[in-house]
């Protein structure tokens, strides 16, 4: 099964199918980077997607470090 969810960016309307598993933990991520109740500029948008690349970096930063420790090749 799939959910939608919706976010306004720039006066336009996007609606996105998500996996039920995946739907509340998107749904709290959009909370937290964009105004899920009204409309988001183009900004709001560049800034939400640097900031989950930050946190991809950091996140694969910390996979390479952990098995380094492992000593297994990645």
């Amino acid at each position: 099964m799939s959910k939608k969810l919706g976010l306004n960016i720039g006066g336009r309307r996007f609606d996105v199918d998500v996996e039920d598993s995946f739907a509340p933990f998107l749904e709290k991520q959009l909370r937290k980077d964009f105004n899920v109740e009204g409309n988001n500029d183009l900004k709001i948008l560049l800034q939400a997607y640097i900031r989950k690349n930050h946190e991809l970096f950091t996140q694969e930063q910390k996979i390479e470090e952990l098995v380094g420790k492992l000593d297994i090749s990645y």
